[in-house]
């Protein structure tokens, strides 16, 4: 709780403890030349001495509830790494994403699932020939990426993007493609059996439609982007119903509470 005082200066609960401190140790309360009399006459205690027991108790108790604080907090964190361990202990008995993959990037270059373990990673699966919802979620991925990397505080996000249709999405195909997204987004392509492989891992569902007479055909697929610790464990996922900010504050909630394996 916050308390506002004069000029619209916030008191916050550690700014108020610290005044409570000077005040009994530097500034003695209303009435202490009365009370300092009165403890001259009955207990013939020199003068100031019961204005320095006052000031010296409530230090002691101001200290003493500090070290509760203190304590609970300790607990309280404790107990949240505790659970973090656990969840990611259930994670690691999920069978989601624990493969690996083998894939070309848009580069021609092979990447494996090794080559990003140390790095957080946003990952979607899609096709170049989408029209709408695959363009509308990597341009929702590549914001989510550009505002994690304005806080100083946190490590780069890698964007990953895997194709579900190796059979037109090759590699010039992924270059010209992840040019309209985020910098760093790279675009991953192999065989059928690779891609459908690395689709397996995520549970993926792909399945091209009918060609019409141009030869063109949608592909029906999953539309999720999966989250992916540096450990290279899932973590979480976000549907289309999830927009950019709800992205962000969840991937910035992991990667603050994560506790590596």
């Amino acid at each position: 709780m916050e308390e506002r005082v004069q000029f619209g200066v916030l008191r916050t609960p550690s700014l108020l403890f610290a005044d409570v401190v000077r005040l009994a140790l530097h500034r003695p309360p209303r009435g202490l030349p009365q009370l300092s009399y009165r403890c001259v006459q009955h207990h013939s205690s020199p003068p100031g001495a019961a204005a320095m027991k006052l000031r010296t108790r409530l230090a002691l108790t101001v200290v003493f509830g500090g070290g509760l604080l203190g304590g609970w907090w300790f607990v309280h964190l404790e107990k949240q790494q505790k659970l973090q361990r656990q969840r990611l202990e259930q994670l690691k008995q999920v069978s989601l994403g624990q493969g690996s993959f083998s894939l070309l990037d848009h580069r021609g270059q092979r990447r494996t699932k090794q080559d990003f373990l140390g790095s957080w990673v946003l990952l979607y699966f899609g096709f170049t020939h989408c029209p709408d919802i695959c363009p509308d979620e990597l341009d929702k991925l590549s914001a989510v990426v550009s505002t994690l990397d304005q806080d100083p505080s946190l490590p780069p996000v890698q964007p990953l993007f895997i194709t579900v249709d190796p059979e037109r999405d090759d590699v010039q195909a992924l270059a010209r493609y992840v040019k309209d997204f985020h910098p760093r987004l790279i675009g991953l392509t192999g065989t059928s059996e690779e891609v459908k492989h690395a689709g397996r891992d995520y549970r993926v569902y792909a399945s091209p439609g009918p060609k019409d007479e141009d030869g063109d055909y949608i592909v029906d697929h999953t539309i999720l982007i999966y989250l992916v610790s540096p450990d290279g464990l899932f973590l979480d996922y976000y549907n289309r119903m999830k927009n950019q900010e709800q992205i962000t504050e969840s991937v910035r909630n992991h990667i603050h509470n994560y506790v590596r394996l």
